[in-house]
């Protein structure tokens, strides 16, 4: 049997902080249960609204009602208590004392604050959680009524009784009879009595039982607790609910995946509200199964309600967590809130606290699910796209936070694999294999608006403009017919007709205006019609990563002309490729529906650029009528197949235009896109990379927030350099360049494209560099905004600049960085000039040291002409133009140091003089041999 409790608000509460308010919330404790209220600061008439639900196993209890105020520092301070008897409720009309004042008590008699103010309580029994089912059970029912004859019948004295005073409206116990536990299980008897018979009898034992309600305070209100009528939260008020939700819909956009990670990311055949329903609805059975499979206890579900703020819809649910090898069975506060409802995509975040476990008031886990509908199968069912992500909020530093995430991660990654699996049995997923191939079939689906050239031009031309000059034109045609020709007068000749008043001068003025205009509009309709066609339906070539990108319609495009309309086409560009829309005129929310593909691509896109642009605007030159970019690196490709993309420009965001595109990214050439990748890159940069493994590439693309097709390709720890140098390491991938540090559990994180660099400079090494070369990384003007944090300086145009150094390899970092900045982000003319300025430096470098140590620089250390044709030495032998027979030889030294001495200098020097000797005598042993010939 279940106690529901609700505490609503309180008032004339007593002081009992220094600035004269208090902290307050209230605990309801029955037996070994507790629970308590948040906690609403500064504040003597406080206002909660919860609702708990107790397990009721006794009734001689009595439910201990408190209300403290919170203190930071020190306990709590009591404000006052109220006692109710679980008695007294089950003997009330319809188990509910309804919802009714109470006033607090001190918490004894020598308190000095005897006023400690009132509380509104509703208290009643629910009557849908009874522990004997009438209808299932009914032998059972008549066997213990049965029972309760026999023991009724024999004679006993009152089990107990209660006063109450109707003045100060609480409750107090009188002291039980000595045979307490036989009267207990004689009132236990009559209570399951009066749960089967409603009749006269009953009541008859009621009456009988020493009990005295006359002490029940004036209720404000009298209700029954039913749970059918009140509960917001059954199965067709969670309905209304959601439709009150979508109502209130903002707009805002979805959410992005908590940084902790993703548990589940996985399509199901279900609409999104119906998933939504099976997911949080209160009359789901999903929640209740799943709690049985892993062993989740004593799982209460509050209601739905609004905040008081009435646009935030929560609830709380309680349960025991099932036990582990590490933690014992502790209870879990779960409060779930509504971040999004707007009818097809749905954002529920939860919030779980367990104080009970060790450092459990430190922390709480959150968890985002994310509900967005998917692509449409072939046979026409409808898709959903569940997506859970999760993260740790430290309400407080704790030296166990490492530990806390790690036993967190590993809980939760067990819990969620349940999750789904539960899931999947209730609700059949989607193969990716089958998401893969809907994509031809979405695209087939797609047809092109049939567009008749005599209609577009009754379009186009329906204008002021055209049909003002046609009626100016046609005026004039019939004047001409109707007059006699005039007398040739003035300056006027045979065959020149000039205008004879300032009046005929104007009106011809206007009309070589209008037909100029006109003959602009034929010429602009009959470009138009040439670009007709576009690149729609243009087949990709090669082998490597796809793009189709689908353009089907766009809303609310901003009107230029006076004709209150639009001529819009888009251009897409990625990767240097453009693709060009045909062109819809007057159209402020046209349909295109065509399909445009870009030719394969040997790493993945970056960026994929919009922009919508107006073909007849009121100048000659074109109007952008909005812009956007499409960043792959940031957004999951299986979000973008249906989206519809807000344009940013001052004309798209006043009319808040948007455009309705279906993406899709593909790769034609398996898993070994990423090794043919490596090679290409080893070529370019002259040392060997190696694959990273599954594990890395996971931690490398969570630490960012990357999609899964992003890979590391190397990394390197290095200083990066701002009002104080930051020790941490820097990653490049095939898209991106990015740092992280943590120094002092102070995170730095960021990352730029590698199409954002501008520019990339290495400074000689100073002292402010610690004899460390400098790498400079220019970014383009307004990109890379996100990584702003970590730029030492910004120039004069406003571009960002970062500064990194202190390398333990500098040759391979800057050869890298260099090679996937030349791949990524410069043309072929830009690449062959870079490479040309190098060739022309003729900088000598090692690619692997003798030992297989890093890179050293080298010195020449002997340089001369020699008599001798060609010498087959591992040293650089160069022709001499003025000698026919005649070479030059260069000899390169470098040292690597396995362990550091002190005397290195010396050393050094030693080695340099006597190999200078060696050499002298050695060519010169040579030159003699080849002259003596």
């Amino acid at each position: 049997m279940r106690l529901l409790i609700r505490v609503m608000e309180a008032r004339n509460l007593p002081a009992t902080d220094s600035n004269g308010l208090s902290d307050t919330y209230v605990k309801v404790q029955l037996g070994k249960q507790k629970f308590k209220t948040k906690v609403v600061k500064k504040n003597l008439n406080p206002n909660w609204g919860e609702e708990f639900s107790l397990r009721v196993e006794d009734m001689n209890e009595e439910v201990l009602i408190s209300v403290l105020d919170e203190d930071k520092y020190f306990n709590d301070d009591f404000v006052g208590q109220l006692k109710v008897p679980v008695s007294l409720i089950f003997d009330a009309d319809n188990k509910s004392l309804g919802t009714a004042w109470y006033a607090l008590q001190p918490k004894n008699k020598k308190s000095k604050i005897k006023d400690c103010g009132e509380i509104l309580l509703g208290i009643c029994f629910s009557q849908n959680n009874l522990f004997v089912d009438l209808n299932n059970n009914g032998d059972q029912a008549s066997q213990l009524m049965k029972n309760a004859d026999v023991i009724t019948g024999v004679p006993s004295r009152p089990c107990g009784g209660l006063s109450s005073s109707s003045s100060s409206g609480r409750f107090e116990e009188l002291a039980p009879p000595k045979e307490e536990k036989s009267c207990s299980q004689k009132k236990f008897a009559v209570r399951i009595v009066q749960m089967f018979n409603k009749n006269s009898d009953t009541a008859s034992f009621a009456s009988n039982r020493g009990l005295d309600n006359t002490g029940l305070p004036e209720t404000a209100e009298p209700e029954a607790c039913d749970d059918e009528s009140d509960d917001p939260s059954s199965p067709g008020d969670f309905v209304e609910v959601m439709r009150e939700m979508e109502s209130k819909d903002t707009g805002n956009e979805i959410p992005s995946n908590l940084p902790g990670g993703v548990l589940v990311d996985q399509f199901y055949i279900i609409a999104p509200q119906d998933l939504n329903s099976l997911l949080f609805s209160p009359d789901s059975s999903f929640p209740r199964s799943l709690a049985d499979l892993q062993g989740n206890t004593e799982q209460e579900f509050g209601p739905w309600r609004f905040e008081s703020d009435g646009e935030t819809l929560k609830r709380v649910v309680t349960y025991i967590k099932a036990a582990t090898k590490l933690i014992k069975a502790v209870k879990a506060t779960e409060e779930q809130t509504y971040v999004k409802a707007d009818g097809k995509v749905f954002a529920v975040l939860l919030s779980v606290s367990t104080p009970d476990v060790m450092y459990g008031s430190t922390f709480k886990t959150e968890l985002l699910y994310c509900i967005t509908p998917g692509p449409e199968m072939p046979l026409g069912e409808q898709t959903s796209h569940l997506v859970i992500s999760w993260r740790m909020n430290f309400l407080q530093s704790t030296m166990m936070k490492g530990m806390i995430e790690s036993g967190a991660r590993q809980g939760l990654k067990d819990s969620f694999e349940q999750f789904a699996s539960t899931l999947s049995q209730n609700v059949k997923p989607v193969d990716v294999k089958d998401i893969g191939s809907t994509k031809e079939q979405v695209l087939a689906s797609l047809e092109a608006e049939p567009q008749s050239d005599w209609k577009l031009a009754v379009q186009y031309f329906a204008n002021f403009t055209v049909v003002s000059t046609f009626f100016i034109g046609l005026y004039a045609l019939v004047h001409i017919w109707r007059c006699p020709l005039s007398p040739i007068q003035g300056l006027e000749f045979v065959g020149l007709d000039l205008p004879d008043s300032i009046g005929e001068l104007i009106v011809c003025g206007v009309l070589v205006l209008q037909c100029e205009r006109v003959l602009q509009l034929l010429s602009r309709f009959m470009q138009a019609r040439v670009q007709k066609g576009s690149d729609h339906g243009v087949k990709a070539q090669g082998e490597g990563w796809l793009l189709t990108v689908a353009l089907l319609e766009g809303s609310n495009l901003a009107a230029v002309s006076s004709s209150g309309f639009c001529d819009p086409y888009v251009v897409f560009t990625c990767n240097g490729q453009t693709r060009t829309s045909s062109i819809r005129f007057q159209k402020s929310d046209p349909l295109w529906n065509e399909i445009f593909e870009f030719d394969a691509m040997d790493e993945p896109p970056s960026v994929l650029d919009v922009e919508v642009y107006d073909f007849d605007g009121p100048y000659d030159d074109i109007t952008s009528l909005g812009h956007t970019e499409i960043n792959f690196v940031k957004s999951n490709v299986s979000d973008l197949s249906d989206v519809w993309i807000p344009l940013r420009g001052k004309l798209a965001q006043a009319c808040q235009s948007k455009l309705h595109l279906r993406i899709f990214l593909n790769n034609t050439r398996g898993n070994n896109v990423v090794q043919e990748y490596l090679n290409k890159m080893e070529k370019e940069v002259g040392k060997k990379i190696t694959l990273r493994s599954p594990q890395t590439n996971s931690a490398f693309q969570k630490l960012f927030g990357l999609p899964s097709e992003e890979f590391l390709i190397n990394d390197f720890t290095c200083q990066l350099k701002r009002k104080m140098l930051l020790q941490g390491r820097l990653f490049l991938s095939a898209r991106i360049i990015g740092f992280h540090a943590n120094l002092f559990r102070q995170k730095t994180k960021f990352f730029f494209l590698w199409e954002d660099i501008e520019d990339i400079q290495v400074y000689s090494p100073t002292l402010s560099s610690i004899g460390s070369p400098t790498i400079v990384i220019t970014l383009r003007l307004g990109r890379g905004m996100d990584a702003r944090h970590g730029a030492k300086t910004q120039d004069e145009d406003g571009r960002l600049k970062f500064h990194f150094q202190s390398f333990v390899s500098f040759n391979v970092a800057h050869r890298t960085i260099m090679a996937l900045w030349k791949a990524r982000a410069l043309t072929p003319e830009q690449t062959a000039e870079i490479v040309e300025e190098e060739s022309e430096a003729k900088i000598l470098q090692t690619e692997e040291s003798l030992f297989g140590l890093e890179d050293v620089n080298l010195s020449e250390v002997y340089s001369s002409g020699v008599s001798v044709p060609q010498l087959q030495l591992r040293y650089q032998v160069e022709d001499v133009p003025s000698k026919p027979r005649g070479c030059h030889v260069h000899v390169f030294i470098g040292i690597a140091w396995q362990k550091r001495t002190k005397h290195q200098k010396r050393i050094t020097k030693n080695i340099i003089s006597n190999l200078e000797d060696r050499l002298k005598m050695v060519f010169s042993v040579v030159e003699r041999e080849f002259l003596n010939r």
